[in-house]
């Protein structure tokens, strides 16, 4: 099985204005995942070009990892709305954020640690960039792609598949406080990593 044709016509990421990586069912530490390699190979060229990267869940930890960070296998995962601690309430607010993961990143060298849960660090920055561990685009829609996911890939761990009706009723009623929150983490990114080239360009 060879790399994933998703990552074979890319856009030169020194073109764009921003980069976006989101969750996946693989393990960012697993060098067996066969497209892993050209993902971090094409985050390591967008952290080279100076183009702002939001990593998002599995994102954050390639991120971390691109970095110089240490991604691995949490002794308990975290899934549900949890509560996170925040060192930089204007970029990552406080509060519940939705978590549906078992691995953890370490902040990388140089990096600033931004928010965390008595389980693991939830966010960082580093430049431009910025890696989260929870997945703040969450809504109906995006919860029902993943069991479609499950369908094929199998059910996540035991421990967490019992959450999943739940998880599923929670996430519909809690659709317009997260769709706003994950507006306002949006937004602060970009104008942030807006500001910090304007700082660069002067």
């Amino acid at each position: 099985m060879g790399p994933s044709p998703l990552l074979t016509d890319l856009p030169d990421p020194a073109g764009l204005r921003t980069l976006v990586v989101v969750g996946s069912g693989a393990a960012a530490y697993d060098d067996t995942v066969p497209w892993l390699g050209a993902e971090l190979a094409y985050l390591r060229r967008a952290v080279d070009a100076g183009t702002p990267v939001l990593g998002v869940c599995f994102g954050g930890q390639a991120m971390s990892r691109v970095l110089g960070g240490v991604v691995s296998e949490a002794p308990e995962g975290e899934h549900g709305f949890l509560d996170v601690e925040s060192a930089d309430a204007s970029l990552v607010p406080a509060g519940p954020w939705f978590e549906y993961h078992g691995d953890r990143f370490t902040v990388p060298p140089g990096a600033v640690e931004v928010a965390r849960t008595a389980r693991a660090v939830q966010a960082f920055t580093s430049g431009p960039h910025l890696g989260v561990q929870f997945h703040p685009e969450i809504d109906p829609g995006a919860f029902s792609a993943w069991e479609e996911t499950w369908a094929l890939t199998g059910p996540p761990p035991p421990e967490a598949a019992a959450l999943v009706p739940g998880l599923r009723r929670e996430i519909a009623e809690r659709a317009p406080e997260a769709a706003a929150a994950c507006a306002r983490l949006v937004a602060a990114f970009l104008d942030r990593a807006d500001g910090l080239s304007d700082d660069v360009a002067a």
